[in-house]
C-alpha cells in the first residue's frame, strides 16, 4: 500500500510543479521595485511571490506626468532591484542617483519605435521613443527574459525562478500565437485607439494602429473628419480608448461608424489578459 501511495503521488507533485511553473515555498521577503504595474506581473510571475513588489506610478496615474513621493524615493534606494521600461522620463530622473548595478532596464534587446508616441502635453518619452514595450506580447517575452536574467543575478541559488520562467515564457508563445491566429482569422487589417499605446502590438501583427490622438492633443475638428474618413474605409471593428482620456471624442468617431468604443487599460497589471482583451476586441467586435 506505502508503495502504491507513492506511486501516485510523485506525478501530481510533479504536475503541480509544472501547473505553478515551479513555484513552492517563499525564499525571500526582500522587496523590489517596479515602475509600473505590467512589470510587476511579469516579476512576480517569475519570483513566484516570493517579494514584496511595489508599484511607483498607481493605478489611474499617468506615467507621462507623475512624480514619485518621498516615500517612494526612500523605498526605490532601499530596493534589491528595481525594473523599468527604461523609456519613461519620470524613470530617467528618478533613477540617475540610484546604484545603476540594481536598476533593470527591460528594453534592453528590443528593437524599439521611434517617433510614434510625443506627449506635448505632458514630457516627451525618451529620445522620442514609443515606450509601450508591454502591450506586445513577443516584447514581453524578451522583457522577461531580461527580468530573468536579473534576477538570477540577484539570487543564484533560486533554482524554482526559471522553471517560473518557463512557464511564463511558453505561455507568453501561447499568447502570440493565440493573436496572430485571431488577427489573420477575421482578415483584421486596422484599429483605432484613441491614444497610441498598441504600437508594438500593431507592428508584430502587422496591422495598423490608427490614433485618434493627434501630437498629444485632442484631434481638430478637420482631423477628427480624416479618421472619420479612414475608420470607415478600412473597416474598423473597434475603437479603443483609456479612462484617463476624453471619451466624449471617441464617441462622435463611434457614433458616426456605427461601432461602440470599448474602455481598455494597458497599464493593467495583469497583461496577459488586457491582450487578450484588445484582440478579442479588435478581431470579432460587430462581426
Amino acid at each position: 500500500m506505502k508503495r502504491l501511495f507513492t506511486s501516485l503521488i510523485t506525478p501530481l507533485l510533479v504536475a503541480a510543479l509544472f501547473l505553478t511553473g515551479g513555484c513552492q515555498q517563499k525564499e525571500h521577503n526582500s522587496e523590489i521595485v517596479v515602475t509600473i504595474a505590467p512589470l510587476k506581473y511579469i516579476v512576480e510571475q517569475i519570483t513566484c511571490g516570493d517579494f514584496d513588489v511595489a508599484i511607483l506610478v498607481p493605478a489611474g496615474a499617468s506615467p507621462e506626468s507623475y512624480e514619485p513621493t518621498p516615500k517612494q524615493m526612500a523605498e526605490v534606494h532601499d530596493a534589491q532591484l528595481v525594473f523599468t521600461t527604461g523609456l519613461i522620463e519620470f524613470e530617467k530622473s528618478l533613477l540617475k542617483d540610484v546604484d545603476r548595478n540594481h536598476v533593470v532596464d527591460l528594453s534592453t534587446g528590443i528593437q524599439l519605435i521611434e517617433g510614434s508616441c510625443s506627449h506635448h502635453h505632458h514630457h516627451d518619452h525618451h529620445h522620442g521613443v514609443d515606450p509601450h514595450i508591454w502591450t506586445s506580447p513577443q516584447e514581453l517575452k524578451q522583457m522577461a527574459t531580461t527580468a530573468h536574467a536579473a534576477i538570477i543575478r540577484q539570487y543564484p541559488d533560486s533554482t524554482k525562478y526559471t522553471a517560473a520562467f518557463d512557464a511564463l515564457s511558453s505561455r507568453l508563445e501561447a499568447l502570440d500565437e493565440e493573436c496572430k491566429q485571431a488577427i489573420e482569422t477575421s482578415g483584421t487589417q486596422a484599429f483605432m485607439v484613441y491614444h497610441p499605446a498598441m504600437t508594438y502590438y500593431a507592428r508584430a501583427y502587422g496591422i495598423e494602429q490608427i490614433a485618434i490622438e493627434y501630437e498629444g492633443k485632442e484631434p481638430s475638428a478637420r482631423y477628427l473628419s480624416t479618421i472619420i474618413d479612414q475608420a470607415h474605409q478600412k473597416d474598423i471593428k473597434a475603437i479603443l480608448y483609456q479612462a484617463e482620456y476624453p471619451k466624449s471624442v471617441v464617441e462622435v468617431v463611434a457614433k458616426d461608424i456605427g461601432i461602440e468604443a470599448l474602455e481598455i487599460n494597458p497599464l493593467a497589471e495583469d497583461i496577459e489578459s488586457t491582450i487578450r482583451t484588445i484582440t478579442a476586441a479588435i478581431t470579432t467586435q460587430n462581426e
